[in-house]
This record gives C-alpha cells, structure tokens and sequence, in this order.
C-alpha cells in the first residue's frame, strides 16, 4: 500500500471521527435546550456556536421541521451524520481492500 493511499485512508477516518464528535455536540446541544442553561457560560457559547449555523440552514430549507415549537432540527443532523459517517467508513473499507488486493496480485504476478 503506497504511502498517499494511507495518508488518503486516515484523512477520511479523521473525517469520520470528527463527524462522530460533531454528532456528540449536537446531543449535548439538545439535552441542553431543554434546561435553558446560563447563555453566558463558555461551554453553552461554544455549543451553540457550533450548532446554531446548520440548525438555522436546516430550517430555512425544510421549514416544516419545527412542529408546534419543538425544533427537530438536531435530529435532522444526526441523521445526515450517520448517513456521512457510514459512507466514509464504507468508502474506507473499501479503499482498503483494493489496495490490498492490488498489493496480492502485484505480488502474485512479480513472484
């Protein structure tokens, strides 16, 4: 395996722990709404912060997703989340076992 493929190949495994993260502050983000912390604490700031620009783009697109004030935006997110996170890990997989099975049948027809 050439040393581009791996590099290629832990770029789009960060790619997909970063969007894991990402789903963990949208959750926080959540739980949170529903106990209306302090707005001026740096954590709360930081959440909303990271979360506030997608919810409002998600609204603006889809605005029927606010159902009598209860904003389903978040879950909107995690899903697309998942979706993202699965095709990167498949798409990973299956850079991986192409380039093994190059490196075996270079192998092969060298040897």
């Amino acid at each position: 395996m050439s040393y581009l493929m791996i590099i290629l190949l832990k770029a789009l495994q960060l790619v997909s722990t970063l969007l894991t993260v990402y789903m963990w502050v949208v959750i926080v983000s959540a739980l949170l709404s529903w106990v209306n912390p302090d707005p001026y604490n740096p954590i709360v700031r930081f959440l909303r912060n990271a979360t506030e620009p997608l919810y409002s783009r998600i609204r603006r697109m889809f605005p029927f997703i606010v159902l009598g004030g209860f904003d389903l935006s978040p879950i909107v997110v995690i899903f697309a989340v998942q979706i993202l996170s699965a095709l990167i890990d498949r798409l990973v997989f299956d850079m991986a076992m192409n380039a093994r099975m190059m490196g075996a049948l270079s192998s092969f027809l060298m040897g």
